[in-house]
C-alpha cells in the first residue's frame, strides 16, 4: 500500500501528458473516471435512493453505487440536486457521471438518454388515504370508498411533481379515459416521499408513486392505501452519457454479476421488503429533509463546535465515528462516551462523568481546541483539521513522525492527502518506523488514515443535507 500511495506524487504530471485528458468532463469515459479517482453520482433526496439515518449515509442506490465504485477502484461522490428536472442536464454538462435517482425508463427518456440494465422493475400506484374509521370497518366497506378503477379518476385532483414520469403517466391516463383528471403539478424539488406525506396528513387527496417507494412509506403511514395500479411494470435504471460506452459496459457487466450474488438481493430486501423496520428511519428522514437533526445532541454539538471555530457538521461526523452518538459507548481500551475519551484525558480537561453528553463534549472539544493550537503551523484550516483529527485518533507524536518522514522523502509536510497520510500508513512498516527521524515507533497508521477519510467523507454527506446554521 505504501508503494501505491507514494506514486501519487507523479499523478498530476501523468494526467497532463495522457492523450484525451482534459478539463471537459462531459466526455469522460471509464478510463478518465478511473484517472480522476472518483465516480460522481447525481441524485435526489428520498427514502430509497440516498438519505442520512442516525448520522450514516444510506439508500438503496447509494449502497449499490458504493459497491460499484469499489469494484471500479474509485471513490464515490454523491451530488444532491433538489430540482430533479436538472439531473439529465447536469449529466450532459459533465457535472456527474451517472444519474441515480429512482429513475423510471420511459420511452421518451430512452430516446434521449442512455440507460443501464435495470436495477429492478416496479409499477406506479395510486396513493390515497383510507377512511378515518377504517380500522372499525369491514373490508368491503373500505373497498367501496377506495378508487380501484383508473376510470374513476375522472373529475379527481391528483398532485404530482412536474416533469416526472408520474406526470407523463397521468397525462396519458387522462387521454385514455377521455379526459377529466385534474393534474396539479408541484415544484421539481418536492420529493415523492413529501407528496405521500401530504396525502397521509390530508393536505392533498391523491398522488402517484412507484410501488416500491409507496411500500416504504406505507410502513410509516398505516392509513395509506397503495393497492390500485395505474401503469404496467416499468424498469428502474441508472442513466449515463451516450459518449461513455466503456463506462456503460462496465456498469452492465458489474450489474449482471452482482445480481447473481447474495449482497445485491440483501440490499434490495433491506430497503424494500423489510419496510417495517424503517418506520423510525422515515421519521428521522423527513426531519433531515426539512433541514432538521443529525443526532439527538445537535444543539450541544453546535454550541461546542462554535466554541472551537468548527463547522458543527464536522464535529458531528467525528462524534458519529467515535461513538455512533451513543453516550454509553465504551471501547476495549477504556475510552468512554460520545467522544470516546480516556478517563485521564477527560480529567485533564475538566470532565468527571464521561457518560454525561455535555461533560463529554466539553472535554472532547477542549482537547480539539488544544490540538488546533498545537497544529497552528499548518496554514490551511481544512488541512489543519485533518491533522487535528489524526492526532485525536493516534496521538500527535505519531503524526509528527509522519511529517518528518514526509519531509525526508520530499513530500509536503503541511498537506495530509497523498503526502503525510502516505507516511502515516508507512509507520506500520519497520523500514519506516525504525528510521532515525521517527521518535515514537510503530503505529497502525492505516487505521488513522481511514479515520480521517471517513470523517471527512461523512462531513461532505452532512453538508449535502443539513445547512450550517440549522
Amino acid at each position: 500500500m505504501a508503494r501505491r500511495r507514494t506514486s501519487i506524487f507523479l499523478l498530476p504530471l501523468l494526467l497532463l501528458l495522457l492523450p484525451g485528458c482534459s478539463k471537459d468532463e462531459s466526455s469522460f469515459d471509464l478510463e478518465q473516471i478511473r484517472q480522476r479517482g472518483k465516480l460522481i453520482a447525481l441524485t435526489g433526496y428520498d427514502g430509497s435512493s440516498y438519505f442520512i439515518y442516525k448520522g450514516r449515509p444510506m439508500g438503496y442506490e447509494f449502497d449499490l453505487l458504493s459497491l460499484l465504485a469499489n469494484h471500479l477502484g474509485v471513490k464515490l461522490e454523491m451530488v444532491v440536486l433538489k430540482d430533479r428536472n436538472e439531473l439529465f442536464a447536469r449529466l450532459k454538462q459533465g457535472d456527474g457521471d451517472i444519474v441515480a435517482a429512482s429513475m423510471t425508463v420511459t420511452s421518451e427518456r430512452a430516446e434521449e438518454y442512455t440507460f443501464t440494465e435495470p436495477l429492478m422493475s416496479t409499477y406506479q400506484v395510486l396513493v390515497q388515504k383510507r377512511p378515518e374509521n377504517w380500522r372499525s370497518m369491514r373490508v368491503h366497506e373500505i373497498e367501496q370508498q377506495m378508487i380501484r378503477n383508473p376510470l374513476d379518476l375522472a373529475g379527481k385532483t391528483v398532485h404530482v411533481r412536474t416533469g416526472s414520469s408520474y406526470h407523463s403517466r397521468l397525462e396519458n391516463l387522462s387521454e385514455e379515459i377521455g379526459g377529466g383528471i385534474n393534474i396539479m403539478t408541484v415544484a421539481a424539488d418536492v420529493s415523492t416521499d413529501e407528496l405521500i406525506r401530504r396525502v397521509a396528513n390530508g393536505e392533498i387527496e391523491l398522488t402517484l408513486a412507484d410501488e416500491n417507494i409507496a411500500k416504504i412509506n406505507q410502513a410509516y403511514y398505516s392509513d395509506l392505501d397503495i393497492a390500485t395500479p395505474v401503469s404496467f411494470p416499468q424498469r428502474i435504471a441508472w442513466a449515463v452519457r451516450e459518449n461513455a460506452p466503456e463506462f456503460l459496459n462496465a456498469i452492465n457487466e458489474w450489474l449482471r454479476e452482482a445480481k447473481k450474488g447474495p449482497t445485491y438481493h440483501v440490499i434490495y430486501r433491506t430497503y424494500f421488503e423489510n419496510a417495517r423496520s424503517f418506520r423510525g428511519r422515515l421519521a428521522l428522514d423527513k426531519s433531515i429533509e426539512a433541514g432538521g437533526k443529525i443526532s439527538p445532541y445537535d444543539d450541544l454539538i453546535k454550541d461546542r463546535a462554535s466554541s472551537i471555530g468548527w463547522d458543527w457538521r464536522l464535529l458531528a461526523a467525528q462524534i458519529y465515528q467515535e461513538s455512533l452518538f451513543d453516550p454509553r459507548a465504551a471501547s476495549w481500551a477504556g475510552a468512554v462516551g460520545l467522544m470516546q475519551l480516556l478517563p485521564e484525558t477527560a480529567m485533564s480537561f475538566g470532565a468527571t462523568d464521561l457518560h454525561d453528553p455535555a461533560e463529554n463534549l466539553s472535554a472532547g472539544t477542549s482537547y480539539l481546541r488544544w490540538l488546533e493550537k498545537y497544529w497552528h503551523i499548518i496554514p490551511d484550516s481544512t488541512e489543519r483539521r485533518k491533522f487535528v483529527l489524526a492526532s485525536y485518533n493516534a496521538g500527535f507524536g505519531h503524526v509528527e513522525d509522519a511529517r518528518r518522514l514526509a519531509l525526508k522523502y520530499g513530500a509536503d509536510q503541511n498537506k495530509w492527502d497523498g503526502h503525510v497520510e502516505t507516511f502515516m500508513v508507512n509507520l506500520s512498516d519497520e523500514v519506516y518506523y525504525s528510521d532515525e527521524v521517527v521518535r515514537n515507533g510503530y503505529c497502525r497508521g492505516e487505521e488513522t488514515v481511514s479515520y480521517v477519510s471517513e470523517i471527512m467523507d461523512r462531513y461532505e454527506h452532512y453538508k449535502r443535507f443539513i445547512g450550517p446554521t440549522t
